[in-house]
């Protein structure tokens, strides 16, 4: 027996025109304030800017951990400081389709290509598991230092396994062993670029899961929905901000008039945060301790603080602080990567993140199959 859907156009009678019924139901754009899942992998407070993995603050975490321990506690929940994962070889029906691509295409691209030629080549059983997102986790890095080098005339270098996943994949980037600060430093930025709550990209994840698909499926969705400069595009645009500052003391004209342009100050704002970014926090002090910090740190130091300064007299109620783009643009300048390959490197870091939130997503399985308000002509034929 059929069950009618309260949402469909009732058919028309007499006393009842063609067309949809009433739906009273709440309406969320981008389904704002909505509660879509329930997770305990990462709390956002962006009242009282705080970040935590489950229950863990990011600023410990980015102290004391490093990137494979809090990809294990985000997988398993359990915290073991000493967990290591390298990076994994690239299959060669990956280095083939990389070696197809044009070296114009962007490194997002290339990276949503390889993950999915890797699923194509694995056998990816439902329900996803602890060892599938290890291994995908593990052969990203190791894809997109390969389409770098390819791109660049260079052939690709295959993985150390003596070197954890962060040095590992600079290592394949450079041919060269970073040195220690270097690879504590985009550590870092892993680390607090691993999980953010129910955003775009990890939602997309959750949907692609939910219907029984495979992790594979699920992160090449959550990288296309993380190219979206909206969502992970942000750091290279505080880059080009800084260069056309140019130096400290042309910042507070700089701020004022582009403010008075109506032009929104990269790296200042976020959509959940009202106070300032915990994750900024974190990566401004690696950036102050880097070996080999950006020649303009001093200069963004400088611009950061006109801007909250100027900001807050000009929208005291809007409350308008430093987000995590802002010191991860220095952070990922100050370990010798493009800018090109900032959303990439974001995604590379959100692998734990996106895998964690599969692994909970089937857990409880439930197909996310949201409505839509009819809002469309009423029935009518077609015209002769």
């Amino acid at each position: 027996m059929s069950k009618t859907n309260p949402a469909m156009p009732k058919p028309a009678t007499a006393d009842r025109p063609a067309g949809p019924g009433p739906d009273d139901r709440p309406y969320s754009p981008g389904l704002e304030g909505v509660i879509a899942a329930e997770t305990s992998l990462g709390y956002v407070d962006g009242a009282a800017g705080r970040l935590l993995y489950r229950g863990y603050r990011i600023g410990d975490l980015v102290e004391h951990g490093r990137y494979p321990a809090i990809a294990e506690l985000l997988w398993t929940g359990e915290w073991h400081p000493d967990a290591r994962l390298a990076t994994a070889p690239v299959p060669p029906a990956v280095i083939a389709a990389l070696r197809a691509l044009p070296r114009t295409a962007k490194p997002m691209d290339a990276l949503r290509t390889a993950v999915s030629v890797w699923g194509a080549s694995q056998v990816l059983d439902f329900p996803p598991t602890v060892e599938q997102a290890r291994a995908l986790t593990a052969f990203s890095p190791s894809a997109l230092a390969a389409f770098t080098r390819i791109r660049e005339g260079l052939e690709p270098i295959d993985p150390d396994p003596g070197l954890d996943l962060v040095p590992g994949f600079l290592y394949q980037l450079t041919g060269e062993l970073p040195d220690p600060g270097t690879a504590r430093a985009l550590d870092a930025y892993f680390i607090v670029g691993a999980e953010h709550g129910l955003n775009a990209s990890t939602f997309t994840a959750r949907v692609i899961v939910s219907t029984r698909s495979d992790v594979a499926s699920a992160v090449a969705g959550a990288i296309g929905a993380m190219k979206g400069p909206l969502h992970g595009g942000a750091p290279s645009e505080v880059v080009e901000q800084i260069h056309q500052v140019g130096s400290p003391e042309r910042a507070e004209q700089w701020v004022n008039d582009a403010l008075d342009r109506k032009e929104r100050l990269m790296g200042f704002g976020h959509r959940v945060y009202r106070a300032y970014d915990p994750r900024a926090a974190a990566l401004r002090k690696v950036a102050e301790s880097m070996e080999h910090p950006p020649d303009w740190l001093a200069l963004a130091i400088r611009v950061e603080d006109v801007a909250l300064r100027v900001l807050a007299e000009r929208y005291p109620d809007r409350p308008l602080k430093t987000n995590v783009e802002y010191y991860a643009a220095a952070v990922l300048m100050g370990v010798g990567l493009t800018p090109d390959l900032f959303p990439a490197t974001f995604a590379l870091a959100r692998h734990a993140g996106w895998t964690a939130h599969v692994l909970e997503q089937v857990t409880a399985n439930k197909l996310i199959r949201p409505d839509a308000r009819y809002i469309g002509p009423a029935e009518r034929d077609l015209p002769a």
